[in-house]
């Protein structure tokens, strides 16, 4: 006979010495294998290059605080210090920047040409640039069609050719409106140091206080902002609906084979 099965088995004391297993904190991104994409690389560095030396062009021929003081070149800086550590990241295999700083980028100098294009270039406009900010001539030209048309154009290319989608969100949206709203006090700051009369008090002619009043500069200062939500809604949609043209295909080491029979 056999001796019968106890129903409560106590439980075996744990052993001196050996710590408890511990759940894993380790995200499933940090196993993925990472890939260099040189291409990327390269290209941010020619966009980082080419709005450099535009920037670098304005500041010899000008006044360079006045020059600083454009929407244009400051987005312009941005965009080059975003794509040469987005550069970096690319050749080492390192993660992207974040989102909410390269979407603000892109989104920067998006506006930046449309506002050109269908504004200030535009004498259909309400609020276009007269004199000789309407006709540039020599290197002048040059860099103002390279800021205005290339770098924006660059810049979309990349995060639609080079750049996985769906990482843009809309929570990110208001933030980026901080920096417009940060000019626009800056803008109208300066103008109120700068004294009546002194060409160029305003650098924009749809925030220019001399000729439309602060009222009307509030109300174009609205709509503006009205338009640069807009426009980020607008990014963050499309960022989600396009297709992932970035594709990484890696090794495992092993290949699947069909089953026999």
């Amino acid at each position: 006979m056999t001796a019968p099965i106890p129903r409560d088995i106590p439980d075996l004391p744990a052993l001196p010495g050996m710590p408890a297993l511990l759940p894993s904190l380790v995200p499933a991104t940090a196993v993925v294998p990472r890939v260099r994409r040189p291409l990327a690389a390269v290209y941010r560095l020619l966009v980082a290059l080419a709005a450099t030396t535009a920037v670098t062009i304005d500041l010899l021929l000008g006044s360079p605080v006045r020059i600083l003081s454009h929407f244009t070149i400051q987005s312009s800086i941005l965009l080059a210090l975003v794509m040469v550590f987005s550069a970096r990241r690319a050749w080492s295999a390192r993660h992207p920047l974040p989102s909410v700083l390269t979407g603000a980028a892109l989104l920067y100098v998006t506006t930046t040409g449309l506002v050109y294009h269908l504004l200030l270039a535009n004498q259909a406009s309400p609020f276009p640039l007269t004199g000789a900010a309407a006709t540039p001539t020599g290197w002048h030209a040059i860099t103002n069609q390279v800021l205005h048309t290339l770098i924006p154009l660059a810049a979309l290319l990349d995060w639609l050719l080079l750049t996985p989608p769906g990482r843009l969100h809309l929570r990110q949206a208001t933030t980026w409106l901080l920096y417009p709203l940060a000019y626009l006090v800056f803008s109208l700051t300066r103008g109120e140091l700068i004294p009546p009369g002194t060409p160029g008090r305003y650098l924009y002619p749809f925030l220019d206080v001399d000729l439309h009043g602060y009222r009307s500069v509030l109300g174009n200062a609205l709509l503006l902002g009205l338009s640069f939500f807009a426009l980020a809604v607008l990014l963050v949609a499309l960022d989600h609906a396009r297709p992932n043209i970035v594709r990484h295909h890696t090794k495992t080491g092993f290949r699947l084979q069909p089953p026999v029979g």
